[in-house]
Formats: structure tokens, C-alpha cells, sequence
């Protein structure tokens, strides 16, 4: 009996175990079905979200725009600012190139006006010399050619002397020394040139140092009829019925 009994707890244990087993693989089962949902269900918030986030992003093409407009507003400055510079840049080279000219001129006057009256001298001495005899004609030569020379250097150099005699008097050009009457040239016009002047490169290096004429004097009618009127204005001041 005792064996029976055993045998019958030993097949109800069995029974339960079983039992057990089917119950925790259903269990098995069902949580792998419920895992199973739950990484649909995520997937399927994941896709809900990548619709609705690119449903937010939507709005992308207008900030694009945004930025492009700004980008081309930020290039419309960038480039006033470089034409500004290279204007300023341009008018800054072109005063450098013409302060550097202005300089170079002028000290170029400066050295040749020294040299004009190394020019004066020799043109002096040319009109008083009066060579005689084979050594002093030779060293006449030679002195004529050492001036032909210099003239030809400062031709070369932009140098021209001034055509004074018969002009008209012009304070830019010439300087008035000496004025006086004369019966055969007019007023104001240049009758006799004192020192040569001289242009360089049309601008005046030296002025000319001129005599000019004052026109005719008064005649010698005018100056008697005057004579007459002052004896006649003295007698009858000093006749006795005054």
C-alpha cells in the first residue's frame, strides 16, 4: 500500500511538473510576443517620429532663403568696401605719382637755373671776343664748341630761351627793368632784352629781364604851347592891373 501510494505521489508530481514546465513556456511565449509588439510598437514610433520630424523640417527651404538673402547682403558690403579702398588706393597712387613728378621737376629747375649763368657768361664773352691769329681763332674754336655743347644738353633736357624782342609785355614771362618813350614802338611792347629767359618744358625756368617801351613822349608842339601858357599866365598875373 505504502509503495502504491508512493507511486501514485510520485505520478502526481510528475503531472505538476509538467504542468509547471507548459505553464512557463506559455509564459515564455507570451513574453516573447509581448517583446516581439514592443519592438513593432518602437518601430513604429520611430517612423511616426522620422515623419513628423521631417513634417517640422519642412520649414527648411525658407531659412535657406534667410541665409542666402543675408549671405548676398553681407557680399554687397564686402564689395562696396573693396571698391572703396581701391578707389581711395588708385587716387593715392596717382597723387604719389604726381607729387614724385612734381619733386623731380622741380629739382631739376634748381640744378639748370645754377647752370644759366654759366650760359650767360659764355654768351657774353662770345660777343666780346675778337680773335686774331691762328692760336687765338683755334682757342676761339674750341670755345664755341665747348658752348654748342652745353647748348646741346640743355636742349636735350627740355631747355628753350625766350623770343622777347617785339612781344607784348607779359608779367608771367618777362621782368621790367628799365621803360622808356619811344616814337616807334607802341606801349607795353619789349624794345630790348636785358637777360635771355628761358622754359622748361613750357613752364618758366627763368624769367627774362627786359627794357619796354612807354609809347611816344609828348611833342615838342604840346611841350611850347604849355611854355607859352604858363609866360601868358604869368604876365597877367604880374601886369599892374591885377
Amino acid at each position: 500500500m505504502t509503495q502504491e501510494i508512493s507511486d501514485q505521489d510520485q505520478k502526481d508530481l510528475n503531472e505538476v511538473s509538467q504542468a509547471v514546465e507548459l505553464e512557463q513556456q506559455n509564459e515564455l511565449v507570451s513574453d516573447l510576443g509581448e517583446s516581439e509588439n514592443n519592438i513593432n510598437a518602437n518601430d513604429n514610433s520611430v517612423n511616426k517620429e522620422e515623419e513628423d520630424g521631417s513634417s517640422i523640417e519642412s520649414p527648411a527651404p525658407l531659412d535657406n532663403e534667410a541665409r542666402l538673402q543675408q549671405l548676398e547682403r553681407e557680399y554687397e558690403s564686402l564689395n562696396s568696401q573693396y571698391m572703396r579702398i581701391a578707389a581711395d588706393f588708385d587716387n593715392f597712387r596717382k597723387r604719389q605719382t604726381r607729387d614724385q613728378d612734381d619733386l623731380k621737376v622741380q629739382l631739376q629747375c634748381n640744378t639748370l637755373s645754377e647752370i644759366l649763368p654759366v650760359v650767360d657768361n659764355f654768351e657774353r664773352a662770345r660777343q666780346q671776343l675778337t680773335p686774331e691769329g691762328e692760336e687765338a681763332q683755334a682757342l676761339h674754336r674750341s670755345y664755341q664748341g665747348l658752348y654748342k655743347q652745353l647748348v646741346d644738353v640743355l636742349k636735350q633736357l627740355g631747355v628753350a630761351p625766350m623770343r622777347v624782342v617785339g612781344q607784348t609785355f607779359d608779367p608771367s614771362l618777362h621782368e621790367a627793368v628799365l621803360r622808356e618813350p619811344s616814337d616807334e614802338v607802341k606801349e607795353d611792347i619789349v624794345i630790348d632784352e636785358l637777360q635771355r629767359g628761358y622754359h622748361l618744358n613750357g613752364r618758366v625756368l627763368r624769367h627774362a629781364l627786359v627794357k619796354v617801351s612807354m609809347g611816344p613822349g609828348p611833342k615838342d608842339d604840346d611841350q611850347n604851347n604849355i611854355e607859352v601858357d604858363e609866360g601868358e599866365s604869368t604876365q597877367t598875373l604880374d601886369s599892374p592891373e591885377n
